[in-house]
């Protein structure tokens, strides 16, 4: 098929790497045209803009940082839009954005099959992320090969949008972890503890997870190559935020991820991988 990328960040570039090794025909576009370049040497054509990225496409995949990126992409592409593409809404953008965007495709004559992934760097390089889809059934058949590519499964949770909130509980539950992880090495430390004694500790038990394991280490060495940043981290923590004001939830721990990611972004690391957010347990 013809697909057009749009954004070619950490998660984007991986995407459209495996969609051209498995032979589709890739167009691709990224704000910063220079993180795009090295595409060029995997068979991807690079586009100036994303109207040009879409010429004559069947699918458009978006997979930019926020909602409002996303949006400014799509009007910027719509003169050149064929009116039967697909548009595969990839980005965590949260749930009244996604609404925008249903919206937004409505308008420019575009299928929309929403569709967040689970997983970092290493799952969208190896090509075993977890797609979250939600979309009319009649699209499926369409938009699967795609999936199939970047992905390891494909669950397809319900009607438009449903994949979006899905995806928000999930990031709920990976904040939590992620929080918990930098509050007991930091605990540890501060106690005058070898951190690793408290991995140890819980390995192989019920509370253990790889997980912990991964991030746990990652700490301890002071080891934070971003495979999802802190500050995206601290998007997502608001968006699970503002969908628990939509539900009318109380979710005090993400409301403290929060803090906690906003801390270490004032500390100068969000650029780094989210666990780095355990320097938000110290003055």
């Amino acid at each position: 098929m013809k697909i057009a990328v749009l954004g070619t960040g950490l998660m984007g570039a991986p995407i459209a790497a495996n969609l051209a090794a498995a032979g589709h025909d890739v167009r691709v576009w990224n704000r910063t045209r220079a993180k795009a370049e090295p595409l060029a040497e995997k068979g991807v054509t690079v586009a100036d803009t994303s109207a040009q990225a879409v010429e004559d496409v069947e699918i458009v995949l978006t997979m930019l940082n926020d909602g409002a990126t996303v949006t400014a992409a799509m009007q910027d592409a719509a003169p050149s839009l064929p009116h039967d593409a697909v548009w595969i809404q990839a980005s965590t953008v949260g749930i009244s954005a996604t609404e925008d965007h249903i919206a937004l495709a409505r308008s420019l004559g575009l299928e929309f099959v929403d569709a967040p992934v689970l997983g970092s760097v290493k799952p969208a390089a190896e090509g075993n992320l977890v797609v979250l889809a939600s979309g009319a059934p009649e699209l499926r058949e369409r938009v699967q090969p795609i999936f199939d590519v970047i992905g390891a499964r494909t669950m397809w949770v319900g009607e438009t949008g449903a994949s979006s909130r899905l995806k928000l509980v999930a990031n709920s539950w990976v904040l939590a972890l992620t929080a918990a992880v930098g509050e007991a090495v930091s605990l540890a430390e501060a106690s005058g503890l070898d951190p690793k004694l408290f991995l140890e500790a819980v390995s192989g038990g019920a509370t253990d997870c790889a997980y912990l394991q991964m991030k746990g280490n990652a700490i301890i060495e002071r080891s934070f190559p971003p495979s999802f940043t802190v500050q995206n981290a601290l998007k997502d923590a608001l968006l699970v935020n503002e969908a628990a004001v939509r539900a009318n939830v109380h979710l005090d721990v993400a409301q403290a991820s929060s803090a906690r990611l906003n801390r270490a972004v004032t500390k100068g690391h969000g650029d780094e991988d989210m666990a780095a957010s355990y320097y938000a347990s110290f003055e």
